[in-house]
């Protein structure tokens, strides 16, 4: 099993690069609940939203959003729309 990270602050120092924050996630959709866990490779997020037309990953967005207190419109998706595996991009 993956060692835990005790925060997101942990995972954004190992991939902070030039005023953007890049790393990966790893996404469950229609879960019960919206909710985050941090491993050692990446972030397992779990999204209750279904994954059709896109609405899981605005849903990611919107979460991380919440989550971070960033604008939304400083978050992206930069591969991986149609994977359960995604590259996630934060501009400062």
């Amino acid at each position: 099993m993956a060692q835990l990270l005790s925060s997101i602050e942990q995972i954004k120092n190992l991939i902070e690069i030039d005023g953007k924050i890049k790393f990966k996630i790893k996404v469950s959709a229609n879960a019960k609940n919206n909710s985050i866990d941090f491993c050692e490779d990446f972030i397992k997020i779990r999204i209750k939203e279904r994954a059709i037309e896109g609405r899981a990953n605005k849903a990611i967005i919107d979460f991380l959003a919440v989550y971070l207190k960033h604008p939304k419109t400083k978050i992206s998706i930069l591969n991986g729309d149609k994977s359960s595996i995604k590259t996630i991009q934060i501009v400062k």
